[in-house]
C-alpha cells in the first residue's frame, strides 16, 4: 500500500507523514526532499535557477519512480503535485494507493505560512498578510478540484500531527 498525503503548503503533509510512518512502520518519502537530494539544491533554488516548469516535470518523474517502488510507503506530496499534468491520474491508477487530502482553511494556512514565506518559492514575493491571503484563497480555489478527488479528507485544524495520523489510521482500517 502507498499512502499519499496531499494538501496545500502548510497543511502539515511532511509532519503527518512522519507520524504515520511511526505508526505503520512504512518507509517515508517526502517528494520535495527527494527532489532536493536528486538536484543537490533546495526547492527555492530549483525554482530560481530552472523555473517552475522544470521543477514540475522533475516532480512527475520522481512520482513515477515512487510508484514503481515495490514496498509500502508513506508519501508526502508537494502542494501542487496532484494538480500538475497527469500526476493525479498516476496516483489514482496505482492499484493499492490511498490519496489523502489534509484540508485547512485559508485563515489557518495564512497564519502558518506568513512567517516562513521566505522558504517557499511560490509565496516569497508576497509582502503583506493580505497579499498572502488573496494568493492562498485563489490557489485553493484553483486546486480544490484536484484535492477534493482524494480518497479521504481530514481537517487538520486544531489537531496535533499525532491526532491527525491516528484519525487517518482509523479511517484507513
Amino acid at each position: 500500500m502507498k499512502i499519499f498525503l496531499s494538501g496545500y503548503m502548510g497543511s502539515g503533509k511532511s509532519v503527518v507523514a512522519k507520524q504515520l510512518a511511526e505508526i505503520t512502520s512504512f518507509p517515508i518519502i517526502d517528494l520535495d526532499d527527494q527532489i532536493s537530494i536528486i538536484e543537490g539544491h533546495s526547492i527555492s533554488e530549483i525554482f530560481q535557477q530552472k523555473g517552475e516548469l522544470y521543477f514540475r516535470r522533475l516532480e512527475t518523474k520522481v512520482l513515477e519512480d515512487v510508484l514503481e517502488e515495490p514496498t509500502s510507503l508513506i508519501v508526502a506530496l508537494g502542494g501542487g503535485t496532484p494538480c500538475y499534468g497527469t500526476n493525479l491520474d498516476l496516483i489514482q491508477s496505482f492499484e493499492d494507493s490511498k490519496l489523502i487530502y489534509l484540508k485547512a482553511s485559508v485563515e489557518f494556512l495564512v497564519k502558518r505560512l506568513f512567517n516562513e514565506k521566505e522558504k517557499r518559492p511560490l509565496i516569497n514575493h508576497l509582502q503583506t498578510i493580505n497579499d498572502l491571503e488573496d494568493f492562498v484563497r485563489k490557489h485553493l480555489f484553483e486546486r480544490g478540484y484536484y484535492y477534493n478527488q482524494a480518497d479521504l479528507l481530514v481537517n487538520v485544524e486544531n489537531k496535533s500531527p499525532k491526532e491527525i495520523a491516528d484519525e487517518l489510521i482509523e479511517k484507513l482500517n
